[in-house]
């Protein structure tokens, strides 16, 4: 394509739709009171992939078969986009643990209420990899830091129910199990931990 064509008004409307979503998985964490999470992992790197694959769509420098493998890309890319905003647009906490090195990490957890406190669910494998299980340490809920102990449940009805309640809590919960992304039951290795507060 001579750079003094224009750009398809298709490309145009993609590449401006990718740029946004890109920019929504760092803007949506603005809408939660308190400390910025900055996005990491998969949702970090293809955010930032999404932009300049935007730019690339509306360039008139791009020849048209490059557009196809950049259009291919960047919808590969939306996806864990797309599952970020959504984990995002409902209430998050920030729960600061440290991972299996000691690097301080700032897990992002869904969190639902029951009679006998404030719970939260993850794989086995990450709550015991974040050595969550009676640890002291500090949550974010709302702008408010307090402290907390997470407490590990040894009972599987205990982890039915709450991740039951995470699912009819969390829109995103419901869209990725229909779309076979995210268990609707809780599975063998998922464990709940209620967040006790710290005793004085």
């Amino acid at each position: 394509m001579s750079t003094n064509e224009s750009v398809p008004r298709g490309y145009v409307i993609a590449g401006i739709i990718f740029i946004l979503i890109g920019l929504s998985v760092f803007a949506i964490r603005l809408t939660h009171s308190g400390t910025y999470a900055i996005p990491h992992g998969a949702a970090f790197y293809s955010a930032l992939i999404l932009l300049p694959l935007g730019g690339l769509l509306m360039w008139t420098g791009t020849r048209e078969f490059a557009r196809w493998i950049v259009m291919i890309i960047a919808v590969i890319a939306t996806l864990p986009c797309i599952y970020s905003i959504g984990g995002e647009s409902q209430e998050v906490i920030s729960l600061y643990a440290t991972d299996a090195e000691n690097n301080p990490v700032d897990l992002r957890l869904w969190i639902v209420d029951r009679e006998d406190g404030a719970w939260v669910g993850m794989g086995r494998e990450k709550a015991i990899n974040h050595k969550l299980d009676g640890a002291k340490l500090e949550m974010l809920r709302a702008g408010k830091r307090v402290c907390v102990v997470p407490s590990l449940s040894q009972d599987q009805s205990t982890t039915r129910a709450i991740h039951a309640m995470k699912v009819q809590k969390y829109t995103t919960a419901r869209i990725g199990g229909a779309l076979g992304f995210y268990p609707l039951e809780a599975t063998p290795s998922t464990v709940v931990l209620r967040l006790d507060p710290c005793s004085a």
